[in-house]
């Protein structure tokens, strides 16, 4: 017997490419939302125009589902979350209670929640579940998104306790891959720098925003895909919390170089000192995020499969023929 499991936001990064991975398997059964963006055709997805912010709709819309993956989040890059760091809370705080508030009312056996490394601080060895301590406090450039997450998070748990659902929450590390968003304004470091590298001119320079120096832990949008799979079939507690990622970091000056290198391009690299500065003593980027993903591959069998030089070549090649060929 199939499963029908609701992707929300399945028109987004994360969400399409997580509906499109699941929608493969012939025991899934897949729907997924979208709304206030274009609605694409896939036999194997059967997408529906919702609100997530109307409580009716999303009754409708939950009601008789097996598993909902809550890929729908209003998120955005650095550079918004600065100026509009609202932007982070609002509908969030909106659409997730409705969502969960109904798989618990309708006894939805699963919800699969994506949180993320914002709710961490940096640290010089890889990050286990249990380091997050709120009384810590949170990165202040990521403190109402890193806020919101550990509020949904801590919400999930709760519903977890109060019937028959299971939830897992997974913080990711940085994502990248095909449908992320690739404009300067919401992208996050590696999408902003791969539209910097493809469309500059041979010969001349990619603009950096701090000195380079601080560590991403980058995980291939599949993999992340790869993962919620393997938690629909793996997971049988109430509730988990767990970390993806893929264990390494690589600081942002060497990613430039290496997506520059890919290119073929013959880019220089000059860093804007005064721009996404963390650290007001010393005036330099020192953050360095990497996950510790134990508990992915003991407790769910999962672990990347994508190496961070093959990820950027078919980032590169879906970015031709999806952005620049348009």
């Amino acid at each position: 017997m199939s499963k029908k499991v609701l992707v929300c936001g399945a028109t987004g990064f994360i969400g399409r490419n997580t509906a499109e991975f699941l929608s493969k398997r012939e025991d899934f059964e897949v729907y997924g939302t979208y709304h206030n963006s274009q609605r694409y055709d896939n036999s194997r997805i059967n997408l529906e125009n919702i609100d997530l912010t109307d409580k009716d709709a999303v009754r409708r819309i939950v009601k008789g589902k097996d598993v909902i993956v809550q890929a729908a989040a209003a998120c955005s890059g650095a550079l918004e979350m600065k100026t509009k760091p609202y932007y982070h809370v609002v509908d969030n705080v909106r659409m997730n209670p409705l969502i969960f508030e109904a798989a618990h009312e309708f006894g939805v056996p699963h919800v699969i929640f994506p949180s993320c490394t914002t709710v961490y601080l940096p640290s010089d060895k890889p990050l286990k579940e249990e380091d997050f301590n709120l009384s810590d406090g949170l990165l202040p450039n990521y403190l109402w998104c890193g806020g919101t997450k550990v509020f949904l998070e801590k919400l999930c748990e709760l519903f977890s306790g109060l019937g028959n659902t299971r939830y897992t929450v997974f913080r990711h590390s940085n994502v990248y891959g095909p449908y992320d968003k690739f404009d300067l304004e919401r992208s996050h470091v590696f999408g902003a720098t791969m539209t910097k590298v493809m469309t500059a001119k041979d010969g001349g320079e990619v603009v950096v925003w701090g000195d380079g120096e601080g560590e991403r832990d980058l995980l291939y949008s599949s993999d992340i895909a790869g993962f919620i799979e393997r938690a629909i079939d793996r997971q049988t507690t109430p509730f988990e919390i767990v970390n993806v990622g893929c264990e390494s970091a690589i600081s942002i000056k060497n990613l430039v170089q290496k997506i520059i290198d890919i290119s073929g391009k013959n880019l220089s690299i000059k860093y804007d000192l005064y721009r996404l500065v963390r650290d007001k003593k010393t005036k330099k980027d020192n953050e360095r995020m990497v996950l510790d993903s134990t508990k992915a591959r003991e407790k769910f069998g999962w672990q990347q499969q994508t190496a961070l030089d093959d990820g950027i070549r078919y980032t590169m090649e879906w970015y031709k023929k999806n952005i620049l060929a348009t």
